[in-house]
């Protein structure tokens, strides 16, 4: 049987406390099962803002999407992650990554590692977290998110969801330009860390980050304006990309049911401004 679907919103936009309230009320309307904050400068502060969705709803859960290790020393972190799961009754779950984006580390005084020392920095995170937090029977669920090689074995060995952003960095940039992966790529993506997940005692929730989602008749008319941004992909091939949801809402859930089934993919993210329309596509796909 496959896996149940689980749908969250990651919001980018910082609001005043009554409008922060209130778009965390309307994401539990709209069904979602987890309201995620990522870790940007220029975006909300991750821990402060799920506290006050904590206060505003009573169903879903709640996580960093993801946490940017190059800005946290481990121990601090441990109080950060402690001390919010505490607030939110249990809610917490905790996304880890990297951090790709050499402008903020710039910004914010900090040096940006090479690939290698960045995920070394990761790991030493993740089993930091484990040994001040507590035995793995009690701690918060911890996501993970990356694409390369020593990533996709680090997730495989600590992470109880794998999310995949279906992107890679642009070489270069130091803004954080990510280019997406075709739907082949992704396949191999899936497959390398299925090969490297195959001993695990229990499989991992499998999450996916969608980049764009359109209600719509004319799904051709609702990513050309992407064409140019990605020139190494036809009109085809964008539409087919799992990152991609759009046309009319029956087809929609038939792709995301399909995604599950071609690559795993039960736990799907979209962005804040897509939270209205995907919020209609969810309806059909609960308890499913």
């Amino acid at each position: 049987m496959p896996r149940p679907f689980r749908f969250g919103v990651s919001l980018v936009t910082p609001a005043p406390a009554g409008e922060w309230r209130a778009k965390c009320r309307r994401a539990e309307e709209l069904g979602y099962d987890v309201i995620l904050v990522a870790d940007h400068l220029g975006m909300p502060a991750p821990f402060p803002s799920l506290v006050a969705a904590a206060g505003a709803t009573e169903r879903p859960r709640l996580g960093t999407f993801v946490l940017n290790a190059g800005f946290w020393n481990p121990v601090l972190l441990a109080r950060e992650v402690a001390t919010t799961d505490a607030l939110t009754d249990g809610r917490l779950e905790l996304g880890l990554g990297t951090g790709y984006v050499q402008a903020e580390h710039d910004a914010a005084g900090l040096s940006y590692r090479s690939p290698g020392r960045r995920v070394d920095h990761l790991l030493h995170t993740v089993e930091e977290l484990q040994r001040l937090l507590g035995p793995a029977d009690r701690r918060v669920p911890l996501l993970i998110g990356g694409n390369g090689d020593r990533m996709l074995r680090l997730t495989a060995e600590h992470a109880d969801i794998a999310a995949f952003t279906a992107a890679r960095s642009v070489r270069g940039s130091t803004t954080g330009t990510l280019e997406p992966l075709t739907a082949e790529e992704i396949d191999g993506r899936v497959a390398a860390y299925l090969r490297l997940a195959v001993d695990r005692p229990e499989p991992a929730e499998l999450n996916l980050l969608v980049q764009l989602v359109a209600v719509t008749d004319d799904p051709r008319a609702a990513v050309r304006p992407l064409l140019p941004r990605v020139p190494h992909l036809t009109e085809e091939q964008i539409l087919e990309l799992p990152i991609v949801l759009v046309g009319p809402v029956e087809r929609i859930r038939e792709k995301v049911r399909a995604v599950r089934e071609r690559y795993g993919f039960s736990y799907l993210t979209v962005l804040e401004p897509y939270m209205e329309a995907f919020g209609t596509v969810i309806a059909g796909l609960q308890d499913e």
